[in-house]
């Protein structure tokens, strides 16, 4: 193109390609997961998923691995703990209410980032990342009432408020892994996180579900395979790569799309429908990432954005 403007494929736009694509596979494995809950009880089915996901990192990067740094070893342990605790209650509350609405409930993070940035961090948001996040979360909630339901119809039983709390862990893993990822490898960095959550998981296992049950049926090996391969093993060390280039409030407005992934798979595989209410909730939260990525860019300089966590 001559006397043009020339489409440059930046870092920070690489870097919010390979999260979209990340968030593409989480939507896809709320699915992965709830069928997999039919044949295996869901914490003995989170400790196979993180161990094998782990083993698949440690034997991929050993080598570099055997120069670990200590940074992180804590960083690692620290990550490793939220994100525990986070797909534990993530997964135990699919089993009492539905995924689009355990999705949303996880989806809450992205208003959770911004508030937990501010109030501990002293973290200062844009203006149209703030707009973004307000969209992004009208959208979540209409994706959660469904059909002609109505808007202030949705009450909270036991496994939405488990998805609550996972939603307020994943909100600090997010901050962790941008801390984080700024200064250690994610080489490094992924593989202990994997690690230490595994090891939670199997730890915890005997008290928090004497009972487990794993029976190793062919869609549950599949979903297995996708979620600790993909969903796990790739999902997690792509996030350590693209957050280096990323602010935390932009990376939770791109987790938000989860559910519409989710749902546009339901649809695609399962023949489900969102109905007029769930595709303006998924504009809405289209919206929302676009009103931070676009408009904030235009506002500010292209150098000024990776400094945004901590300014």
């Amino acid at each position: 193109m001559t006397g043009g403007a020339r489409f440059r494929l930046t870092p920070s736009l690489q870097a919010h390609l390979v999260l979209l694509l990340a968030t593409f596979f989480w939507g896809f494995s709320f699915l992965a997961v709830k069928v997999a809950l039919e044949d295996a009880s869901p914490l003995l089915f989170n400790a196979v998923r993180m161990s094998v996901a782990a083993v698949v990192l440690v034997a991929l990067f050993f080598r570099r691995l055997r120069s670990l740094p200590v940074g992180a070893l804590r960083a690692g342990f620290a990550i490793g703990t939220v994100m525990w605790l986070g797909f534990e209650l993530q997964t135990v509350g699919l089993l009492y209410t539905s995924a689009s609405k355990s999705a949303f409930l996880t989806g809450m993070c992205v208003v959770l980032v911004p508030l937990l940035l501010a109030l501990f961090w002293r973290g200062r948001i844009h203006r149209y990342t703030l707009a973004g996040v307000a969209l992004a979360f009208t959208g979540l909630y209409l994706l959660a009432v469904s059909g002609t339901q109505p808007l202030a119809a949705v009450e909270l039983n036991r496994g939405d408020l488990l998805s609550l709390a996972s939603a307020l862990a994943f909100a600090v893993q997010i901050i962790f892994v941008s801390f984080a990822s700024r200064r250690i490898d994610y080489v490094h960095l992924v593989p202990v996180q994997l690690t230490v959550c595994a090891l939670w998981t199997l730890v915890s296992l005997p008290l928090a579900e004497p009972r487990g049950f794993f029976h190793p049926t062919p869609r549950l090996l599949g979903a297995v395979a996708a979620t600790a391969l993909v969903a796990t093993a790739f999902c997690f060390a792509a996030q350590a790569w693209a957050q280096r280039l990323t602010p935390p409030t932009h990376a939770a407005l791109i987790f938000s799309l989860e559910p519409v992934f989710a749902a546009a798979v339901s649809f695609l595989f399962l023949g489900e429908r969102l109905g007029r209410r769930g595709l303006l909730g998924a504009a809405l939260i289209l919206s929302g990432v676009l009103a931070s990525e676009l408009l904030g860019q235009v506002q500010r300089p292209e150098e000024e954005l990776s400094r945004e966590l901590v300014e």
